[in-house]
């Protein structure tokens, strides 16, 4: 109750501000639970390219905790994975505020953060304080004033792989002019040919594509990945929407910057189903978009994820969504008779 009670008087401060106060109350472990939940036996797996194993498939996404100051933390909120970041090689302060919007009668959020963050030395920092309670990620980007942008991901890489458990290349981020060229193919080619010559340690690295692709480029970016990122593990599938969907209510609809909630759903859900057809299992695939449910989560594990990730959907639903989630998937998993909620992925393809 007092957890809930704080969550509501933060919602009361304008979000960007309301984010900030949850990061410094986390640090000091104030509405930190005393433990992380207990898992049903049932959600547990290993990723299968990856070999990334996992308590629950319910991870948290990267954007919530950039300076990996509070995994600890988030872990005993029932995540069963959690990924910080994004973190560049220097240090910026991002775009000009206001940069961060509720949109309350849509369950939404714009922002436009354009990878704010204390830089790679500060981050692999508080990394190494870290107690591996669930497996952690950490997401590398590139800085806006960078004269080579691939070789900020080589960088990152390699400062991370030594205490990451697994590393997430993100190249589609809205909120920095150009990032989403690297996702062209013959930028995808020549960055995932200098990342893969990176000392990555063994770790298992994922990109993160966004959701504004058609087939076309689906089907250029799958052919990327077979060939010159044949080593990556894996897909997050996907990042914020440029699209503005006409159903938007709210005030702040037309903001510019990256959707994500409630309305991302369902097209992140099709640009998964869009490359788990074409994938057809050779790359561990992670869903995140508009999750809020265990209906939500069971329905991307059913379009071809192996596991997902969840951020937004916490200002609305509060911090025990994770556990919640948890709670349903394997209610449904039971429901249809899965000895493992493994089974489910791709179920639907």
């Amino acid at each position: 109750m007092l957890v809930e009670l704080g969550t509501k008087a933060i919602r009361l401060l304008p979000p960007e501000a309301a984010h900030n106060a949850t990061l410094r109350l986390l640090t000091k472990g104030i509405g930190v639970p005393g433990r992380a939940p207990a898992f049903p036996p049932g959600l547990s797996l290993t990723l299968p390219k990856s070999g990334l194993k996992i308590a629950s498939p319910v991870g948290l996404a990267a954007g919530f905790d950039k300076n990996c100051e509070v995994p600890s933390a988030m872990a005993k909120f029932g995540f069963g994975f959690v990924e910080c970041g994004t973190v560049t090689p220097k240090p910026q302060p991002g775009n000009p505020k206001p940069r961060l919007f509720r949109l309350d009668e849509d369950r939404a959020v714009i922002n436009r953060m354009g990878f704010n963050n204390f830089g790679l030395d500060y981050f692999v920092r508080r990394l190494g304080k870290y107690d591996h309670a669930v497996p952690i990620g950490a997401n590398v980007g590139a800085n806006k004033d960078s004269a080579d942008r691939a070789q900020d991901y080589v960088t990152g890489i390699e400062a991370v792989a030594p205490q990451a458990d697994y590393i997430t290349i993100n190249i589609s981020s809205p909120n920095t002019p150009g990032l989403r060229g690297l996702q062209d193919k013959a930028s995808l080619s020549d960055l995932l040919v200098r990342c893969g010559a990176a000392d990555r340690k063994g770790k298992p690295v994922f990109l993160k594509v966004a959701p504004d692709l058609d087939a076309e480029a689906i089907s250029d970016i799958c052919g990327v990945v077979r060939g010159e990122g044949a080593w990556l593990s894996g897909l997050i599938i996907s990042n914020t929407t440029l699209a503005r969907p006409s159903s938007l209510k709210s005030d702040h609809k037309s903001e510019a910057g990256g959707l994500s909630g409630a309305p991302l759903f369902h097209p992140s859900t099709a640009v998964l189903t869009h490359f788990a057809r074409n994938l057809k299992g050779e790359f561990d695939l992670i869903g995140a978009g508009g999750i809020a449910s265990g209906a939500d989560a069971y329905r991307k594990l059913r379009a071809g994820a192996h596991a997902v990730q969840l951020y937004s959907m916490l200002v609305y639903e509060g911090p025990g969504l994770a556990s919640r989630i948890a709670e349903e998937l394997d209610s449904l998993r039971e429901r249809d008779g899965l000895a493992s909620i493994a089974e489910a992925t791709g179920k639907d393809l």
